[in-house]
């Protein structure tokens, strides 16, 4: 591939250009984003214009788009824009992607596609479409793209690192958006004095040297100021002399700009004008559409025969039957110098000429509506449940916002608000919320609706300590509905109560009162709904209740994802960890085919927690990375945390102290200023067994107690019960097992009101490891007669604390072979230290063995300990890719890293070196 040189006109540029020129000759080995940023006009456009012309040059494939202010409400318009050239090759995709591409785009009447799942539709058109050249993304204005289409562009840029793709976006200084926020920044700053003067005696050589130096200054190292004030400069110069330094104007350097583009337009003919104004409010940039609405406003043909006076201005470009602004500022200028009464013509014209678009034209009825309009309002209630199907919850969000402001009648007005507040609610906009919220308890609102207005508000956390939003009040909401029939909508508030009660900290009445309302509730037993809810707010009291029912509730939701995640989260509160891991194991496919990211990032965080307590290192290390990641890319910083925090306690399982220390530090700094308590127990876990398995018992003995200890912000009612045996061990090795007594007592009060098998099998060790010489041995063997199915960590450690007990006693020879057992079972769980500890055990006892070998584990990332997995179960790159959300490209990558790192040379080969997970 032959790239051209760089242009040889872009004065002070010559870093940000070898940066790009970098980029583009190396995008074959490796792709990647590059996000440039600056004040407007500081030369981002012209910067992305050389790379495309680099970019051509070296036979690279160029797509294109731009944000348009006026599209930002149009759900995937950018993104279609961008893809346009390529859209044939989504025929060639799996079906559920195709379709939700085609869903998204309009081109087929699917069910709601979820925006992830269209992510990696676009993410595999465009691995496949570079599969011959490479590819160069080029996005302009990324701060006005529609939501959708920024969020698919954000995901895809974080995944192009194996593909030759390489996506160029441009973000002007000054307005809100997250685009790009997480990717590699490339910042343009004004120009230096020298580059500023090449750029001016460049466009105007001939200025007076008092004008020059003025207009220097002015322009203070700005391009675009500098060309175009140079221009208005020598034209004003040559008629009437040089201006004064007061007319050199204090004002913003954006509004003098848009000043001069709209002054240049004034001078225009009529036509011209009003095609101008109609191009500057259309929200597409077909030609055909600006020309037939145009002519509507004029009331006379225009054509383009009325273009060349806007083109020869330099405002606009005309490409086949598409016309674009050369520059934002142009089209903003030209539609603020417009009076209310223009524009509202123009939208007008526009509706009438988009009248087969329904989305478009009803936007564009409501930009021309004076006030209320109940057919307007009713049209964009239409637009925004359109959205929501092709799932566009921005969109739909602001389609229904102004729905409610065209409605008069208060009644629909509300329930326009409240339905707008519930897809704020989906995008996590709290100040949203509030603002909808405000508005609609303006009016008199029915039961239901009241009810729908508090399980908004309540599902934000921080609304837990607001009086209103108390569990014991939502507790009374959902009776009064569910008394009215709305038992769906009781279900969900007193669901989202006992959440909010596990994350914080509500008192024990209120809890009990969520737990009597959700009891009493005409559903069954095990309904998943019921089962979380009594899980969440009442794990210990509520225990052999949902304990009871889990498996029930677990077969009754099969077929169903979301259910089966519920099922598997209350399992982890209650401590059953086995079917919890096995719960949201069933249920992580169907929600990854579905694109439900957010769901799949919080079924990973329960299957990792749970695997974490299992000590099943091959499930959690790639779920507790998945979780992390996921959650950080769909906005959930709760589980963000919580899977920092369970990746620490894997680490430290693994030996792997720097982990720990990394992993447990980014939980806690995320989760401390929110008290968020179960993240610091699982972090405060983390640290404590990182120092049980090097053997520093004090500090571990210290670090469990904390998570005992109330005023604690690692205290969590349920969770500690979950590190009893850790505790014990700590406590004996540190000289402190009469410092626990008194916790262990009140445990064992809450096992009589639960048969939480963690709280039992804990207790089992404690008691074993507590007491004294006399009555251990009987508690060592009534405790290892306990069946614990899949809880070989557990059991193993029970083993090591009686092989060591009974060396002790200096019954050397009994004490072999548990300590041989135990071991075996450490070295294949690759709990290193434990491992370690027992082969430590074991030759003090006389028996020498190897130390354990290198494992796949110990080799590869979390990521590609998780492809590998794939792989040796017979999937496919491409499948792989699906299941992760991957290009098939990105797939291949890791596995030629991954091949090395175990010294084979074939798939074939990995199924003899990684753990394959049955029923994936």
């Amino acid at each position: 591939m032959t790239f051209g040189m760089p242009g040889e006109h872009l004065y002070g540029r010559d870093a940000e250009l070898r940066q790009l020129t970098t980029l583009l000759h190396g995008v074959r080995e490796r792709g990647g984003a590059l996000v440039l940023r600056g004040e407007a006009g500081i030369g981002k456009t012209r910067l992305l214009t050389e790379a495309r012309r680099v970019a051509a040059t070296g036979g690279m494939l160029v797509l294109t788009t731009a944000g348009v202010e006026a599209e930002a409400r149009v759900p995937f318009a950018g993104l279609h824009k961008l893809l346009r050239p390529v859209l044939a090759r989504a025929e060639a995709l799996p079906g559920p992607q195709r379709d939700a591409v085609h869903g998204a785009f309009g081109m087929a009447d699917v069910a709601t596609p979820d925006l992830f799942l269209v992510a990696l539709a676009v993410l595999n058109i465009l691995a496949d479409a570079a599969t011959g050249p490479t590819a160069l993304l080029v996005v302009e204005d990324a701060h006005w793209l529609d939501p959708a289409t920024a969020e698919i562009l954000g995901f895809v840029a974080r995944r192009l690192d194996a593909d030759p793709v390489l996506l160029l976006a441009a973000v002007r200084d000054g307005f809100p958006t997250s685009f790009g926020a997480d990717l590699p920044q490339l910042r343009l700053d004004r120009l230096d004095e020298t580059a500023a003067a090449a750029v001016l005696d460049a466009h105007a050589a001939d200025l007076p040297a008092g004008v020059r130096r003025q207009l220097l200054l002015d322009a203070a190292g700005n391009p675009l100021a500098l060309v175009e004030l140079s221009t208005i400069t020598a034209g004003h110069t040559a008629a009437s002399g040089p201006p004064t330094p007061a007319a050199a104007a204090l004002r913003p350097l954006t509004d003098r700009l848009q000043e001069a583009f709209a002054a240049r337009a004034v001078q225009l003919p009529a036509a011209t004008r009003t095609l101008l104004l109609v191009a500057a409010t259309n929200d597409g940039d077909a030609l055909s559409e600006t020309l037939a609405a145009a002519t509507l406003v004029a009331g006379t043909a225009v054509t383009v025969g009325d273009l060349p006076p806007a083109v020869a201005a330099s405002l606009v470009d005309v490409d086949g039957d598409r016309i674009r602004f050369r520059h934002p500022l142009m089209r903003s200028a030209i539609h603020q110098h417009a009076d209310l009464q223009q524009r509202h013509a123009a939208h007008a014209a526009l509706a009438q000429v988009l009248a087969g678009q329904h989305d478009r034209s009803g936007w564009h009825r409501a930009s021309s509506s004076h006030g209320p309009d109940e057919d307007v309002a009713a049209d964009l209630e239409q637009i925004a449940a359109a959205a929501r199907r092709r799932g566009a919850a921005v969109a739909a969000l602001t389609a229904l916002e102004r729905s409610a402001q065209l409605t008069d009648d208060p009644v629909r007005r509300a329930a326009r608000l409240l339905r707008a507040a519930e897809a704020a609610v989906e995008l996590g906009r709290q100040d949203v919320v509030h603002r909808l919220l405000r508005d609609a308890a303006t009016v008199e609102l029915s039961s239901w609706q009241r009810a729908q207005l508090l399980w908004i508000e309540a599902s934000f956390g921080d609304g837990l300590r607001d009086e209103h939003r108390q569990p014991a009040r939502v507790a009374d909401v959902a009776e009064r509905v569910a008394a009215d029939g709305h038992v769906d909508v009781a279900l969900r508030l007193l669901n989202g109560a006992a959440l909010r009660s596990f994350w914080t900290e509500a008192d024990l009445p209120s809890r009990h009162r969520l737990v009597s309302v959700a009891e009493a509730l005409p559903i069954p037993a095990d309904d998943p709904d019921l089962l979380a809810i009594l899980a969440f707010a009442a794990p210990i009291e509520r225990g052999a209740a949902v304990i009871d029912s889990l498996r029930r509730g677990a077969e009754r939701a099969a077929g169903n994802a979301e259910a089966l995640r519920l099922v598997g989260s209350a399992a982890v509160l209650v401590g059953a960890f086995d079917l919890a891991e096995a719960c949201c194991t069933a249920a992580l496919p169907a929600l990854r085919a579905q694109g439900r990211l957010g769901l799949v990032a919080r079924a990973s965080g329960a299957q990792a927690w749970s695997a974490a307590h299992l000590a099943d290192l091959n499930v959690g290390i790639p779920a507790a990375e998945e979780c992390t990641r996921l959650a950080r890319e769909t906005s959930q910083p709760l589980f963000v945390g919580i899977g920092q925090a369970t990746g620490a306690v894997l680490a430290a399982l693994r030996g792997d102290e720097p982990g720990v220390q990394a992993l447990a530090g980014a939980a806690e700094q995320g989760a401390m200023s929110g008290r968020v308590r179960p993240v610091l127990a699982t972090a405060r876990l983390a640290r404590g067994l990182a120092a049980l398995g090097a053997g520093r018992y004090a500090d571990a003995f210290e670090q469990f107690r904390r998570m005992h200890d109330p005023v604690d912000p690692s205290f969590h009612p349920a969770l500690r019960c979950f590190a009893l045996a850790e505790l014990a061990d700590a406590a004996v090795h540190s000289g402190q097992a009469g410092a626990v007594a008194g916790i262990v007592a009140e445990l064992e009060t809450f096992a009589l009101q639960t048969p939480s098998p963690a709280l039992h099998g804990g207790l089992r060790h404690a008691r074993a490891v507590l007491a004294g010489d006399t009555a251990a041995e009987a508690l060592f063997q009534a405790a290892l007669q306990v069946d614990v199915g899949r809880w070989p960590f557990a059991r193993a450690r029970l083993q090591l604390a009686y092989g060591r007990w009974l060396r002790r006693q200096r019954r050397v020879a009994e004490s072999r072979a548990l300590l041989r057992t135990a071991m075996d079972t450490f070295h294949t769980l690759g709990t290193v230290p434990w491992g370690e500890q027992a082969r430590q055990e074991l030759r003090a006892a006389g028996e020498t063995s190897r130390r354990r070998g290198v494992d796949a584990r110990d080799r590869l990332t979390a990521q590609e300990l998780q492809i590998a997995q794939l792989a040796a179960e017979g999937m496919t790159n491409r499948e792989i890719g699906e299941r992760l959300y991957l290009s098939h490209r990105t797939v291949s990558s890791h596995l030629h890293r991954i091949f090395p790192k175990l010294e084979i040379t074939s798939r074939a080969q990995l199924a003899g070196l990684v753990h394959v997970q049955a029923g994936r």
